[in-house]
């Protein structure tokens, strides 16, 4: 299995812009910029977002398998993933996860997340301190 996506830009880093495009239509000249990147307030994506995003679905989805494994079907899982950044160097990713779940106790639901975060395919080829953290609701 191959999943692509495309970029397009035109201008300088600064001033230019670029549109990103995937197959499935969810990107699609979804727009992207240094200013996007670096600014607050303007409209569009950027690679760091993306990422983040990614990363989230990835671990969510990893937390659901392993639930799954055990019998366990959860009503509710919600993660947000926080890039940080310092400078043009991504340091870490942090995990927040909240998640309703019956037949578990709040400390197996933060093991089940603590490997997720480390076997999620998106935690595996980053080369960066990933963390995590679990809020659990009966």
């Amino acid at each position: 299995m191959k999943r692509t996506a495309k970029a397009h830009w035109a201008g300088t880093l600064k001033e230019g812009s670029g549109t990103l495009t995937a197959p499935s239509g969810i990107l699609n000249n979804t727009v992207y910029s240094f200013k996007t990147r670096f600014g607050e307030g303007v409209q569009g994506t950027n690679p760091e977002e993306l990422l983040a995003a990614a990363h989230a679905g990835c671990f969510t989805m990893a937390v659901s398998s392993l639930l799954s494994a055990k019998g366990l079907n959860p009503s509710a899982l919600d993660t947000e993933a926080s890039v940080s950044m310092e400078g043009p160097k991504i340091i870490s990713v942090h995990l927040s996860i909240t998640g309703k779940v019956a037949g578990i106790s709040a400390e197996d639901f933060t093991a089940v997340t603590k490997e997720a975060e480390k076997n999620c395919l998106i935690s595996k080829v980053l080369n960066i301190p990933i963390t995590s953290e679990a809020h659990f609701t009966a």
